[in-house]
C-alpha cells in the first residue's frame, strides 16, 4: 500500500511536490539534513549523552520559533522552560568565564567541547525550524515528499562538501563500512518514523516520547563506549528534560482543551 501511494503521489504532484509548498519542503530539506550533519559532528567531538540532552532543548526553540512565524502563544512559562533549557545546556557546557579554566570531567580537549556544544545548539534550532515547518505544511504534502526533500538535499550538500574539504574516501574497514550503512538506515528510518508521528498525532505527546532518547543515550554510551556522564551532565539533563517535558506537556493541554472547545 506504501508502494502504491508512493506512485500515485508521483503521477499526481511528481517529486517536486505542489508548486507552493515546494520553498516549504527546500527548507525542510536544507534545514532538516544540516540538523543531522550537525549532530553527528557533535557527537564526535563530546561525550554522545552530552549531545543528545542539548538536542533536547528543541522543544523550547521551537514554541519561540511557532510564536514568531505561525503566531502561536509564548507565555510565562514557556520563558521559564526556555530559562530551564539555557541552564541545562550552560551546565553541559561549562564555560570557563562561570567555572572557571580547569574544567573537569571533559572528554578530549575543551575546545572540542566546545566545538561540539555549538554544533549541538546549533543543529537543534535547525531541528526546531523543520518542526515549525512540517506543522506549517500539515498533510497538504504527502510526509513522503518531506523525507524525499530531507534525503535528496542531504545527499547533494554531503557530497559537496566532501569534494570541497577533500575528504571523499570510503572507510579501508568493512565493518566502519557497515556502520556507516547503519547510520544512514537508522537515520532515515527514524525521520520516516517521526514525520508520519507529527502528521497523525499531537506535538506533545511525540516530544513527550523522544525524551526517551536522552535516557537511551546514556545507557548506550555507558555500554558502548565506556564512558560515565558526569553530574554535571546528569544535572543539565535533568533541567532540559524538565524543560522540554513541560514544554510539550503544556502545548498538548492547550491542544486537547481547544479541540474540545471546537467540539462545543
Amino acid at each position: 500500500a506504501s508502494d502504491v501511494n508512493v506512485i500515485f503521489l508521483f503521477f499526481r504532484t511528481g517529486f517536486l511536490g505542489p508548486k507552493g509548498k515546494r520553498i516549504f519542503l527546500f527548507f525542510r530539506g536544507f534545514l532538516g539534513s544540516s540538523a543531522m550533519i550537525l549532530l553527528y559532528y557533535a557527537f564526535q567531538v563530546m561525550p554522545l549523552a552530552d549531545a543528545t540532552v542539548i538536542t533536547f532543548t528543541s522543544p523550547v526553540f521551537t514554541s519561540l520559533l511557532a510564536w514568531i512565524f505561525l503566531k502561536e502563544k509564548y507565555s510565562i512559562w514557556d520563558l521559564l522552560f526556555t530559562l530551564f533549557a539555557i541552564t541545562g545546556v550552560v551546565l553541559i557546557a561549562r564555560p570557563p568565564f562561570l567555572f572557571g579554566s580547569n574544567v573537569t570531567g571533559i572528554e578530549g580537549s575543551y575546545t572540542d567541547h566546545l566545538k561540539g556544544t555549538i554544533a549541538a545548539v546549533t543543529s537543534t534550532v535547525s531541528g526546531a525550524s523543520t518542526f515549525v515547518i512540517i506543522r506549517k505544511v500539515g498533510k497538504s504534502v504527502h510526509y513522503f515528499l518531506s523525507i524525499w526533500y530531507y534525503a535528496v538535499i542531504g545527499l547533494i550538500g554531503c557530497v559537496i562538501a566532501l569534494f570541497v574539504m577533500n575528504e571523499w574516501r570510503l572507510p579501508y574497514c568493512g565493518k566502519d563500512r557497515v556502520l556507516l550503512i547503519l547510520i544512514g538506515l537508522l537515520g532515515l528510518g527514524g525521520q520516516i518514523f517521526l514525520t508520519k508521528a507529527l502528521q497523525i498525532e499531537k506535538a506533545g505527546p511525540v516530544a513527550i516520547m523522544k525524551t526517551m532518547d536522552v535516557v537511551f543515550a546514556f545507557i548506550l554510551q555507558i555500554l558502548f563506549l565506556n564512558h560515565l556522564p558526569t553530574w554535571w551532565t546528569v544535572g543539565g539533563a535533568l533541567c532540559v528534560v524538565a524543560s522540554s517535558s513541560g514544554t510539550a506537556i503544556r502545548k498538548w493541554r492547550q491542544s486537547l482543551k481547544k479541540d474540545k472547545q471546537n467540539e462545543i
